[in-house]
């Protein structure tokens, strides 16, 4: 009796067990009945039918990768490369990804290997290596359409690395040397030239600094000469009008006025740029004045 009694008892807990599912977060179950699809059980406890129910499949939704087999590619100018390709997918659609295609990473990786290799036999290498970022954007376009059947997304395509053969590195590697160095005696040409240049302008400003400095003392130095050649005449004029004045005030004769015109302009004329103009009644009194030397002499030598 008590032999029926766990045997019962095992074959409850073997029913309970095929009868109650309990479904992971980010999974799902694809349950048939009867060897046909019959629903998709979402995360959390999920009851079936014994013998009657099957989980085909357990799908992750999660975001997931696939490394792509690195990938010999001939380029449009007849380089062989080798490419290094990551997919990033999504399983959108399980009951599709199970049922529209026997193995969903194989059918990604085929078709990412003849894709590349379109895309790339139809490049020069340097552009392979400067349109990396739009490889990869006609890549993940091309695989989401293509995989949009077996209800997949394709999120992300990068390419990893990208090898040309060693002799085609070895000439890179001269090309960038030879590029670098040539940066270099650019950069050094240009400093020379900048250098001159600051040098040229310094001596330019420094002449003219110093054409300046030269007109400026020049200017000083013939303003202060007016200044005193001015102060003089001034002196001159101021002596002028004192003897002028004393002369009124003794009241002369017209001999003696002359005389004295003609003292007064001797001094004037003693400047080296002063021109002297004697108006013509000074001209009577330098005749009168001659007249009476010769009449002094002459009385002199009588005597």
């Amino acid at each position: 009796m008590i032999w029926v009694l766990v045997v019962l008892l095992v074959i409850v807990l073997i029913i309970a067990f095929n009868t109650i599912k309990i479904v992971k977060q980010s999974e799902v179950y694809i349950i048939e009945r009867l060897g046909k699809f019959h629903k998709v059980a979402d995360a959390g406890l999920t009851i079936i039918i014994p013998f009657v129910d099957h989980v085909r499949s357990v799908v992750s939704l999660k975001q997931q990768t696939m490394d792509i087999p690195p990938q010999g590619v001939i380029t449009q100018d007849n380089v062989t490369i080798t490419i290094d390709t990551v997919v990033f997918y999504k399983i959108t659609d399980p009951a599709k990804a199970v049922y529209e295609i026997q193995n969903l990473k194989k059918g990604i990786e085929y078709l990412a290997i003849t894709t590349i290799r379109d895309i790339v036999g139809k490049m020069d290498l340097d552009d392979t290596f400067s349109s990396r970022d739009a490889i990869n954007d006609r890549l993940r376009v091309i695989l989401d359409e293509a995989t949009d059947q077996w209800g997949c997304k394709v999120d992300r395509v990068e390419i990893k690395d990208i090898t040309p053969p060693a002799d085609i590195r070895d000439a890179m590697e001269k090309q960038m040397n030879a590029e670098r160095n040539k940066r270099a005696l650019i950069l050094q040409a240009e400093g020379e030239r900048q250098s001159a240049i600051t040098l040229a302008e310094g001596k330019k400003e420094a002449a003219i600094l110093e054409a300046e400095a030269d007109r400026e003392a020049k200017i000083r130095r013939a303003t202060g000469e007016a200044e005193a050649i001015k102060k003089v005449a001034e002196a001159k004029a101021e002596e002028i009008h004192v003897v002028y004045d004393a002369m009124m005030k003794a009241n002369p004769d017209e001999r003696l006025v002359q005389l004295k015109s003609l003292e007064a302009i001797k001094e004037v004329a003693k400047g080296e740029a002063n021109k002297i103009f004697i108006p013509f009644e000074a001209t009577k009194a330098l005749s009168s004045l001659g007249a009476m030397s010769e009449a002094w002499k002459d009385k002199k030598n009588k005597d």
